[in-house]
């Protein structure tokens, strides 16, 4: 899930100022976490501390009610009621990372991102999302090949992970939607060579930047199982206190720092 915080916040600069290169300076003073890590931090809470998704999203909501939510999970946080909103967005996916470090088979992986995203993303589609990007997460660190990863996503989900990064940024444009975020992010990672690489790759697309970024840095770090240390460091000095004390023991406990 460091993977994902360090994508969100990398990319942060560049969601309404997108670029579409990787030449660019991974951190400056605009670099911040939003409500991908946020969020991602509450997933890791529930499962740490076995509480349920729903009651944990909306407490780090209102713990961090500024962090830059779409409207439809702003208008679910703000209110009493704990009714899923049947929403696409992408969202779910971003938030999913802890998932796929803590549970042990490609089922309970499933189960649970369903679990996570319903409670919001009761949509097929963010569901689906969210189920394609712990299941990746899920077999990047259980030693899948990419070929295999990506034949798996695609013939389970009926994702496009084959068209290439230089052609999807000819018409790539912000789409919150999981279908439109999901595929192009794990292409990202899949025409990656180490962790920046993918990082860099998933915000040159233009468009959702931190959390292309996010959802590519996820299983990146899943994959290559490392963070470089100046990135991580940075990462870390970032996140406010209790968002770095959950990730941590959620890290410690499941191996994923």
């Amino acid at each position: 899930m460091l993977g994902a915080i360090a994508g969100d916040i990398i990319g942060s600069r560049f969601e309404h100022a997108p670029i579409q290169t990787v030449d660019f300076e991974l951190f400056t003073d605009a670099s911040c976490f939003t409500d991908d890590t946020v969020l991602t931090v509450a997933v890791a809470d529930s499962i740490f501390n076995g509480t349920s998704y729903g009651n944990t999203l909306k407490n780090y909501f209102r713990r961090y009610p500024d962090a830059g939510y779409g409207g439809g999970f702003l208008k679910w946080g703000q209110s009493d009621a704990s009714q899923p909103y049947n929403s696409w967005g992408n969202g779910s996916a971003m938030r999913v990372s802890p998932v796929g470090f803590a549970f042990g088979s490609s089922e309970l992986v499933l189960l649970e991102a369903e679990k996570s995203a319903a409670v919001t993303h009761n949509h097929p589609e963010g569901i689906k999302g969210a189920q394609a990007t712990a299941l990746a997460v899920f077999l990047a660190r259980s030693g899948s090949g990419k070929d295999a990863l990506a034949e798996e996503i695609e013939s389970r989900f009926g994702y496009d992970l084959h068209t290439p990064l230089d052609i999807r940024r000819r018409d790539h444009t912000f789409d919150i939607s999981c279908q439109k975020t999901v595929p192009p992010a794990l292409r990202a990672f899949l025409e990656s060579t180490d962790f920046e690489d993918a990082v860099r790759k998933a915000v040159s697309l233009g468009g959702d930047s931190d959390t292309l970024a996010c959802i590519a840095g996820a299983v990146a770090h899943a994959f290559y199982r490392h963070i470089p240390d100046a990135i991580l460091d940075t990462v870390l000095d970032r996140l406010e206190s209790p968002l770095r004390r959950v990730t941590t023991l959620f890290c410690n406990r499941y191996s994923c720092l």
